[in-house]
């Protein structure tokens, strides 16, 4: 793995870490004010700060992988938007398909709290939703499919590949009873990397999924009571 690719992972992982610290610090600054949801608003502004701090850096460490726009078996820019828009609609059937195993099967019910509580504090911090709906897609994508699942593919099969990688970004989310979900989501964007070799394509995917999500749950909530 090249070097660059572990001090992502590392800042990635402090990055997750990082509101141990950030939340308390923003809270002696006032930041959220004397509400009984101060701690919630607090969160919410350190996340667009190191999600958004994390993306910089990130992106200057992939700086040679993006001048590298001529790798040998990617696929056409037109066929990999197709990819890309057609891996949004796969994901929501991959969603729907495991969601409803868990709940028939385990009894499990539909829904997530962890997705609940980030759009609980979206309402007391609007800017989380381009951390939600982009910035964390991006690092995602970056971390599990373009490094963890690419470096993995070019030594084992896709579907070990997968796996492997999708448990783990599963795992990152936090909500254990819904391991298959998160699993299913990421094997369809560890496919759609593998069958296109453009990270731009699950990026794409994994965004508007999580656009789409939080649009149905805060914009057109009120209309689906």
């Amino acid at each position: 793995m090249k070097r660059q690719y572990w001090y992502i992972i590392i800042a990635y992982i402090i990055m997750q870490l990082s509101s141990i610290l950030g939340v308390p610090l923003l809270r002696l600054f006032g930041v959220g004010g004397e509400s009984s949801t101060a701690t919630e608003a607090a969160s919410g502004y350190w996340a667009v700060i190191s999600f958004t701090l994390t993306l910089f850096l990130i992106l200057f460490w992939l700086r040679d992988d993006i001048k590298e726009r001529h790798m040998r078996d990617r696929a056409p820019l037109a066929i990999a938007w197709m990819w890309a828009i057609g891996g949004f609609f796969l994901a929501l059937i991959a969603q729907g398909i495991a969601a409803n195993i868990e709940w028939r099967l385990f009894g499990i019910e539909m829904g997530s709290e962890n997705t609940k509580r980030i759009v609980d504090i979206i309402r007391l911090t609007p800017a989380l939703v381009i951390v939600t709906s982009v910035i964390g897609p991006i690092l995602e994508e970056v971390i599990f499919r373009k490094i963890i699942f690419g470096t993995l593919y070019q030594k084992y099969h896709f579907f070990i590949a997968a796996t492997i990688s999708s448990l783990l970004f599963a795992a990152v989310h936090l909500e254990f009873e819904h391991l298959l979900l998160y699993s299913a989501m990421g094997f369809t964007f560890a496919f759609l990397y593998a069958k296109t070799n453009r990270i731009f394509v699950p990026i794409f995917a994994h965004v508007a999924m999580n656009t789409f999500v939080v649009a149905m749950q805060t914009i057109f909530a009120g209309y689906m009571k």
